[in-house]
């Protein structure tokens, strides 16, 4: 007879009991009735949403230069939030021209009417079956929203992505979307070499694999948005506007107008782009040293 056997079972139970004694209690999920915003957070084991407690306040009608990727997004969002069939949307384009802001503008305005928006970082794409999970009973409509979103070479978590658009569980979700942003349009990177896959057969193109496989990635995606540089005209709009919502005045005399709009320029050059995000830093620095 096997003495030790009892001990070391009794042994394993104080072992497993000691391990969730010192285990982080679960997490309850935020209460969207009072949250219009949540974040999936990964610490170790432990996996949960929690509620953005401060919302960023961004209205779509500050930003300037993109008004037809406004109607766009707006379109699609609004056919969710009334039940309607409705795309997952990918913004891809030029960086600081507005795509993360829209999704935000999103948010401000349809929050009142049942909008709700989950942040998931790229590397916890894999969790999003588990987060449509948590959300598939709520009577209110989600934006799993992964900003920057792109991959590297030999990244293998964009398979998930694939699997969430192409059907799974998330997909099929009534009551969640998945709207991306990023700076590639075909997320993946992608290499002259790969041209040598493509074959020339009579008078049809036959595309390599491997470029076949980071085109279908973008081609998951119902909607796409595309962004492009601003114009100068379009950086200066969008200048004026943030520094009206800073609070603070673009001049009207003719030479303070002219040293004003050289500033703005010599900014953007400075910082080799001509887009929102450059023309909202200078509205900051231009308020800051006017606004009394």
């Amino acid at each position: 007879m096997n003495t030790s056997e009892p001990s070391s079972l009794a042994l394993l139970g104080r072992i497993a009991s000691a391990l969730e004694r010192i285990a982080p209690p679960p997490r309850e999920k935020p209460d969207f009735k009072r949250h219009v915003a949540a974040r999936w957070r990964v610490s170790g084991a432990l996996k949960y949403l929690e509620a953005v407690q401060r919302v960023h306040h961004m209205d779509a009608d500050w930003l300037v230069g993109v008004e037809a990727q406004h109607a766009q997004i707006d379109r699609n969002t609004k056919q969710f939030v009334a039940g309607k069939p409705a795309n997952n949307v990918l913004l891809t384009g030029s960086r600081g021209t507005g795509k993360s802001s829209l999704v935000k503008a999103m948010l401000s305005r349809y929050g009142k009417r049942g909008l709700r928006l989950i942040e998931v970082e790229k590397e916890h794409l894999n969790d999003m079956p588990d987060i449509v999970d948590q959300i598939a009973d709520e009577p209110y409509r989600f934006v799993l929203f992964c900003d920057d979103l792109s991959f590297d070479q030999g990244d293998g978590s964009y398979k998930a992505l694939k699997a969430i658009l192409d059907g799974s569980i998330a997909a099929a979700t009534p009551n969640v979307l998945l709207y991306a942003t990023s700076n590639r349009r075909h997320l993946l990177p992608e290499y002259f070499h790969e041209n040598e896959e493509t074959k020339y057969v009579g008078e049809e193109v036959h595309f390599g694999e491997s470029i076949e496989e980071k085109v279908s990635l973008s081609e998951r995606f119902g909607l796409w948005i595309s962004f492009y540089p601003f114009s100068q005209e379009d950086y200066l709009a969008a200048v004026g506007s943030w520094v009206g919502q800073l609070g603070a005045t673009v001049p009207v005399d003719g030479k303070k107008h002219e040293a004003f709009e050289r500033d703005a320029l010599n900014w953007a050059l400075q910082r080799g782009s001509r887009s929102g995000r450059v023309a909202y830093q200078f509205a900051r620095d231009f308020a800051g040293r006017t606004v009394k």
